[in-house]
């Protein structure tokens, strides 16, 4: 049997609209896939998330190599100003174009090719595990998380595990990712008394104690970067009233920020900080401030090691490159899986992901491929 194209699978998989949470198709084919290479597969889907479980190999005490991906898409944004159709996966100057072409159906289907190859011509001794989830990039309640939950009812256990993300931003093989910041976003209300701007001690502005507040925030510094993290950073991405006059006070301030933080911090350790500085200015300034947080995961690290030593020797031998451990980005469905296994990260260029015509370079699909294959092969040696 001739081996598994990892481009056409890509392509395919393309073609299948699964904008978040819309399965779209792309988990269907993978089952078909996978089963004819004689993965057993089931499906976990909860609520209104699809996700895919698939199992090659022995069940029980065996060395187990597990990879975890998305084939759910951000939304196209202005369709108008594609030049090629979303979901055609259309082919020009090397390039294949389509919404989640880069982040991450040709991971996806770089590894599925991968393994379906393995166990057809050189079965390891062992077993894979392959989980995809269609709610990468939605709110991830039940997403992998769902999947997880689903091999701990059922006594399933990765050994290892890679996530398929686009993790070179340049260069294919600069980078694999051993860690990833945790992500907050904290919402602020600050309450005063509404009145007219000529008469000040008639009302109660809440501008100014946000203002302040921001400002104390966005100007501290909470540290300078650990062994294997940058330094924790804290943005302010909105102030604002709805006032659309000039000679009203409102009655309430809204703003938002997010914090990326590494791991000399935690979501408790900062939800403390942040109150204590919203209690200060509220007593300073007289006025009510409300703050709720929303913790989008926490800093995680898989220290450097067997599992990156085994990654970053592929890397080297298939592109020539010895890629960069890295922690830095935004926070991926790794965050998850490190509560079950050791895990990293590896995948394509992500120049475009996430952008107007999104595309990939199709020759990188069949070299990331071959980096899997040499990942399998190595680890079952």
């Amino acid at each position: 049997m001739s081996p598994t194209d990892a481009a056409k699978l890509t392509a395919d998989l393309i073609r299948c609209p699964s904008v978040t949470p819309i399965e779209g198709g792309a988990l269907v084919l993978l089952e078909k896939v996978l089963s004819e290479a004689g993965f057993d597969c089931n499906r976990v889907d909860r609520g209104s998330v699809c996700n895919l479980f698939a199992r090659w190999g022995d069940k029980g005490d065996v060395r187990t190599f597990g990879f975890n991906g998305h084939t759910d898409v951000v939304p196209l944004g202005d369709e108008s100003a594609w030049t090629k159709a979303p979901f055609g996966a259309d082919e020009e100057d090397g390039y294949m174009y389509g919404r989640g072409a880069t982040d991450m159906k040709s991971g996806v289907a770089a590894f599925v090719a991968a393994a379906a190859d393995l166990v057809r011509d050189a079965p390891p001794e062992g077993a894979i595990i392959i989980t995809i989830t269609g709610d990468e990039e939605g709110d991830a309640l039940d997403g992998t998380t769902a999947l997880l939950d689903y091999m701990q009812d059922t006594g399933e256990a990765m050994s290892v595990c890679v996530v398929g993300e686009p993790t070179c931003p340049d260069v294919m093989g600069e980078m694999i990712k051993i860690g990833r910041r945790g992500s907050m976003n904290v919402y602020f209300t600050v309450t005063g008394e509404q009145g007219h701007s000529a008469y000040l001690h008639r009302a109660k502005n809440p501008l100014p104690p946000m203002v302040r507040l921001m400002d104390r925030l966005s100007s501290h510094v909470l540290d300078t970067g650990t062994d294997h993290f940058d330094p924790t950073t804290l943005a302010v991405v909105t102030i604002d009233t709805g006032n659309p006059v000039s000679n009203v006070i409102p009655a309430q301030c809204l703003a938002t920020i997010n914090i990326r933080f590494n791991d000399r911090h935690s979501g408790a350790s900062l939800t403390e900080w942040l109150q204590s500085k919203v209690d200060e200015v509220a007593s300073e300034f007289d006025v009510d401030i409300d703050m709720k947080v929303k913790i989008s995961g926490e800093s995680f690290i898989t220290p450097p090691g067997a599992l990156s030593e085994l990654v970053s020797a592929a890397v080297k031998a298939e592109t020539g490159v010895t890629p960069k451990l890295s922690t830095t980005g935004g926070t991926s469905d790794a965050r998850f899986v490190k509560n079950h296994c050791p895990v990293v990260e590896f995948g394509l260029v992500g120049k475009t992901m996430h952008q107007v015509d999104e595309r990939v370079n199709v020759a990188q699909i069949h070299q990331l491929k071959s980096i899997y294959s040499r990942i399998l092969t190595d680890y079952f040696a």
